[in-house]
């Protein structure tokens, strides 16, 4: 399964978070389009009309277990997307930001 490291995301790199509400409301990677796992196939034309024509989607939860599961189904429809190994756990250690919707510093749940 394809796979990048949090230090390999670019600023701009579109980011698709599977985790649910909860760990969502908690904080999150900013500008990340949120769908949680539970609610995904039912969804998947929010991810089809926000994803970068071109370009990859980058696919992140809690640790990396849900997002794997949802990179195989998006490479299963032909989408070019990566798991982000660690998931946002990395990504808060990497020091990279995590906030709320109000725009505030929030946590990894």
């Amino acid at each position: 399964m394809p796979t990048v490291q949090v230090t390999d995301l670019k600023d701009g790199d579109f980011l698709l978070d599977v985790r649910e509400d909860d760990e969502w409301q908690a904080g999150h990677a900013e500008g990340a389009l949120h769908i949680p796992v539970s609610e995904f196939v039912a969804r998947y034309g929010e991810l089809t009309e926000a994803a970068p024509q071109d370009g990859r989607v980058h696919v992140i939860c809690r640790s990396g277990g849900r997002s794997a599961q949802v990179t195989m189904y998006l490479v299963q429809q032909g989408i070019d997307a990566v798991n982000v190994d660690g998931g946002m756990q990395h990504w808060q250690t990497a020091g990279r930001p995590v906030v709320t919707d109000e725009g505030k510093p929030g946590f990894v749940l």
